[in-house]
């Protein structure tokens, strides 16, 4: 696997993706993209309504000096799913900053889920990512990352280099939700009870739209089953987990050591939402299970 790419030639690539109601049958009507982002064509494996779009990064990871830029756009009543179709992979900076920027807009109506596969960063990477979604009134959002700081599944530690996570999201010039995370490596911060406490694994999922009753709350609480790891991984099992009541939605946290605890969690959460909000179950799309 590539570890130093110190002379890797840097990627600048674009998506441009346009997703419209017609006749209660989501479409993508407009799809621009630049090397190495791509997207798949659309699936419907939960009938028309929804859309399925999976991207691919076909450089097979990022490196420094790499900027990605995306661009998605759902018009009135549509309804789209995103994802991706493998983890993201975060190679060793070779002294530039990678950056993958991130803007949505979400019109009257309508409901994006952005659910990519985690982010592996690299021992000793140099990333930033910047999300900012526009929400129109009547709009949804509801989206997640998951973060592995370095690959422990190779005893590596996340103790040189820079995360940076800048998450924004805005409905009619007001903020409903401003969130800035930064991790630079290193072994204090990486053992610290303030930061990651020794555990590899950090993951957020926000819903944005209407307003989270007590009940809910509740049981997303009770929806977290551990995952209790054997001592040869090397792991403590040590995690922590937080759910916020927002004005316009819900925020979880989670820190540990397992992706799949995490995911499962996430899936779980998604399901209360879809079912209590959107009036539908979730689908899993096929490619997390490949």
């Amino acid at each position: 696997m590539i570890d130093n790419l110190q002379t890797a030639v840097a990627w600048h690539g674009k998506l441009n993706l346009v997703y419209a109601d017609r006749l209660n049958s989501t479409q993508l009507i407009y799809n621009h993209h630049q090397a190495p982002l791509k997207v798949q064509r659309p699936f419907y494996p939960e009938g028309e309504k929804v859309c399925h779009s999976v991207i691919l990064h076909t450089a097979g990871g990022v490196v420094g000096g790499d900027r990605l830029s995306s661009h998605f756009h759902l018009q009135p009543n549509a309804q789209a799913l995103i994802t991706t179709a493998a983890a993201s992979k975060i190679y060793r900076s070779n002294g530039l900053q990678a950056r993958q920027t991130i803007d949505i807009q979400i019109d009257a109506g309508a409901c994006l889920e952005l659910l990519p596969q985690e982010t592996i960063l690299f021992n000793g990477a140099d990333y930033r990512q910047d999300l900012r979604v526009e929400l129109a009134t009547g709009a949804s959002f509801l989206g997640w990352e998951i973060t592995r700081c370095g690959r422990s599944a190779r005893g590596e530690k996340f103790l040189q280099g820079k995360w940076r996570s800048h998450t924004e999201i805005w409905q009619q010039g007001v903020p409903l939700w401003i969130d800035r995370q930064f991790l630079p490596g290193s072994a204090e911060i990486f053992h610290s009870p303030h930061s990651l406490f020794g555990q590899p694994i950090v993951g957020s999922l926000i819903w944005i739209s209407q307003p989270v009753s007590a009940e809910i709350v509740a049981k997303v609480r009770s929806s977290f089953t551990p995952h209790f790891l054997t001592q040869d991984s090397g792991l403590r099992t040590q995690h922590s987990i937080g759910v916020t009541q927002l004005e316009h939605g819900l925020l979880c946290r989670y820190r540990g050591a397992s992706t799949s605890e995490v995911r499962n969690w996430f899936t779980a959460v998604w399901q209360i939402l879809r079912t209590s909000f959107l009036s539908r179950n979730i689908c899993i799309p096929r490619v997390w299970q490949i």
